[in-house]
């Protein structure tokens, strides 16, 4: 019984950190987007590739989450942009205060992107807010078509569902079709692309979603500035 109460006292403070982020996201022109899987899903190959197609004065970041190693931080910051590893030594989610530590030692001003690739899962991450713009959930194809029903939290607060690992179709008993419509059963309005970070032209939906959001996303900040 003693567990309810510090659990809302963490989520809490996690939220007032969070709205504090999201006011430093609005004031910097920074788009943040929060990526969340189950592990093995490829969050940080669809990132590889994602930075690989960027012009490289693109003002993007990174900050990326795992219980041990910085074996993604180090994948990552082959393409020439700042990335960092946040490792949370067995705490199976980011929260705020990591993200907000790990940002000190950047100037937001400089950053119109950042990426934050979540720990491994499909749990704890859907209830901590990180002040992000939106959440990202993806699902590969060698998983199971019914995760949507199975973890709904994260799929309810996503605003893109991105399947991942499509070349792989031909090969698994895994039916895309049915995984979208349950995905859609938890939350009708998600948005969907599906993306292989090996086969050409994989990328091109994520790639083509991302830069509407980001145009959406200055378009928005441009009318605020007028507006004040």
């Amino acid at each position: 019984m003693e567990r309810l109460p510090l659990k809302s006292k963490v989520l809490n403070e996690n939220q007032r950190i969070a709205e504090e982020l999201r006011e430093r996201y609005r004031n910097s022109g920074t788009l943040c987007l929060n990526l969340i899987s189950s592990p093995g899903s490829g969050k940080t190959a669809l990132l590889e590739r994602t930075l690989a197609s960027l012009d490289p004065s693109t003002r993007v970041a990174v900050l990326t989450g795992d219980l041990q190693t910085d074996n993604d931080a180090r994948r990552l910051a082959r393409f020439g942009f700042p990335v960092q590893q946040i490792t949370t030594g067995g705490t199976c989610h980011l929260d705020g205060r990591m993200i907000e530590k790990h940002l000190a030692v950047w100037d937001l001003d400089e950053i119109d992107l950042l990426f934050v690739e979540n720990v491994g899962n499909l749990v704890c991450p859907s209830s901590y807010d990180l002040g992000e713009a939106s959440k990202i959930v993806l699902l590969s194809v060698t998983e199971g078509e019914d995760k949507p029903l199975k973890y709904p939290s994260i799929f309810f607060k996503s605003d893109l569902f991105v399947l991942t690992k499509i070349d792989l179709l031909p090969y698994v008993p895994f039916d895309a079709d049915v995984a979208e419509a349950n995905a859609r059963r938890i939350h009708p309005e998600i948005e969907i692309v599906r993306a292989s970070a090996t086969a050409p032209g994989g990328m091109e939906a994520w790639l083509e979603w991302l830069r509407a959001r980001t145009a959406a996303f200055k378009e928005r900040a441009a009318v605020a500035g007028s507006v004040m």
